[in-house]
C-alpha cells in the first residue's frame, strides 16, 4: 500500500511538472512568431539588411523593435506595430541616445539595486527607451527616456 502511495505522489508531481512546462513553452510561442513576422517584415520592406536583435514593446500600442543595420550598414532600429491602421516607425541609432547612456542616465537619478530590461519603443511619435528596475527596497520602477535626446518622458515609481 505504502508503495503504491509513492508511486502515486511521484506520478502526479511528474505529470504536473510536465503540464506546467509544456504551458510555459506554449505560452512564449505567439511572442516567438510575432517578433520572426517582425523581423522577416522588416527585411522585406527593405528597411533592414540584416536583424541583430527583436523584442516585443507594450504600452499604449505594441510594436515589436526590430534592430539591425541597413544597406548601408548603419545600425537602425525599426518598430513593426502590431495594428495594420500603424506606421512602420525606424530611427537610426546615431541618432540618439544608446542603452548604456540610458541606463546611466537611470542610475545616476535613482538608487538602483538591478536593472532588469530596457526596451526600445515607439509612444507618441517619437522612440523612446524603457528602463525597468528595481530599487534598493526591492520596488519595481519603470522609467521613460527620450530616445533622441534622453530627457524624461514618463517615470512609475515604487510598485
Amino acid at each position: 500500500m505504502k508503495k503504491w502511495f509513492i508511486f502515486i505522489s511521484v506520478f502526479i508531481l511528474s505529470l504536473s511538472l510536465c503540464i506546467s512546462l509544456f504551458v510555459l513553452w506554449k505560452a512564449g510561442q505567439p511572442f516567438k512568431s510575432a517578433k520572426q513576422e517582425a523581423e522577416q517584415v522588416a527585411i522585406s520592406e527593405k528597411k533592414l539588411s540584416e536583424v541583430t536583435d527583436s523584442q516585443v514593446y507594450s504600452s499604449s500600442n505594441t510594436y515589436i523593435t526590430v534592430l539591425g543595420k541597413d544597406e548601408n550598414g548603419e545600425e537602425k532600429a525599426v518598430f513593426i506595430p502590431s495594428s495594420q491602421k500603424l506606421k512602420i516607425q525606424e530611427v537610426l541609432m546615431k541618432d540618439g541616445i544608446s542603452k548604456k547612456e540610458a541606463i546611466k542616465a537611470v542610475e545616476a537619478e535613482f538608487e538602483v539595486k538591478e536593472v532588469l530590461h530596457s526596451k526600445l519603443g515607439w509612444e507618441q511619435k517619437q522612440a523612446v527607451w524603457e528602463i525597468t528596475f528595481l530599487n534598493e527596497k526591492d520596488k519595481l520602477n519603470y522609467v521613460y527616456l527620450f530616445f533622441e535626446n534622453g530627457k524624461w518622458w514618463k517615470r512609475i515609481l515604487n510598485l
